[in-house]
C-alpha cells in the first residue's frame, strides 16, 4: 500500500512542479513550449483573400450553369451577413 501512496504522491507532485514553472514562467505560452508561427500573417491574410475570391469564381460558374446572374464579392458578402443576422434572430433554426 506504501508503493501506491509514494507513486501518486511522485506522480503529483511532478505535476505541481509543472504547474508551478509554468505559472511563474516570463516568457509566453508559445516560448515556453517553442512554437512559432508557419507562416506571416501578412501571408495568411493574402491566402485568405486568394480563397474568397476562389469561392466566387467556384460559385459563379454554378450560377451560370444553372443561368443565374454572377455575384461579385461585395453582394456576397451582403448576402452572408444577412445570412448571419438571420440567424442571430431566430437561432432554433
Amino acid at each position: 500500500m506504501l508503493f501506491v501512496f509514494l507513486s501518486i504522491g511522485l506522480v503529483l507532485f511532478m505535476v505541481g512542479v509543472i504547474v508551478v514553472v509554468g505559472h511563474y514562467y516570463g516568457g509566453s505560452n508559445a516560448d515556453l513550449v517553442g512554437w512559432h508561427p508557419t507562416r506571416s500573417p501578412q501571408v495568411e491574410a493574402e491566402n485568405e483573400i486568394d480563397d474568397v475570391r476562389q469561392m466566387v469564381e467556384a460559385q459563379n460558374e454554378m450560377r451560370a450553369r444553372r443561368g443565374a446572374p454572377a455575384l461579385d464579392e461585395s453582394e456576397l458578402r451582403r448576402e452572408v451577413a444577412a445570412e448571419e443576422i438571420e440567424s442571430l434572430e431566430w437561432p432554433e433554426r
